[in-house]
């Protein structure tokens, strides 16, 4: 268990696709979920923000991710496996480039199909700020940044401007 370095924009692992966990109780991938776990609480309590991280923030190239907002723990190998049609949109930041935010589209509500922990399959439905999260962190596992995500170039701001301009802060990850 270690607080990694948050890997940011510009680094090729951020844009790799990464490897399905074939044995998701071995102590390789229990140290990356001890790793995300601790980098996120660390991450959080300097910026003042963060609900999810995902493996290759810190340098890993495993499908895992871990959250900690209405659902807490990791998600190894998740996939979507439901969208709604209704969608919505928001500001969009990250831990990989912390001083962006985009705005993108994302559905209101999603199915997801992972394993835990201890390796057995589970599923979750969830809607609004869990759902954006989801698929925020299952696009991280896929090599898909948020400003990829963004509607066009002109959605991707500053977070100093967007606070200046809006007088408010943005919805936080």
């Amino acid at each position: 268990m270690s607080i990694k370095e948050i890997l940011l924009l510009g680094n090729p692992l951020l844009r790799q696709k990464c490897a399905a966990v074939k044995s998701p109780t071995s102590a390789e991938i229990h140290s990356t979920i001890d790793d995300l776990c601790d980098s996120l609480s660390e991450f959080r309590s300097r910026r003042g923000f963060g609900r999810g991280i995902a493996a290759p923030q810190i340098g890993s190239t495993h499908q895992i991710i871990y959250v900690n907002f209405e659902y807490a723990g990791a998600l190894i190998n998740p996939k979507i496996v439901r969208r709604s049609r209704k969608k919505f949109r928001l500001w969009d930041d990250c831990f990989s480039f912390p001083d962006l935010l985009a705005y993108v589209e994302r559905n209101y509500a999603v199915e997801i199909s992972f394993l835990n922990e201890r390796g057995k399959q589970k599923q979750i439905k969830a809607s609004g700020a869990l759902s954006e999260l989801l698929q925020h962190e299952i696009d991280h596992v896929n090599g898909i940044l948020a400003i990829d995500r963004a509607l066009d170039s002109r959605h991707i701001i500053l977070r100093s401007e967007y606070e200046k301009l809006s007088h408010k802060t943005p919805v936080m990850l």
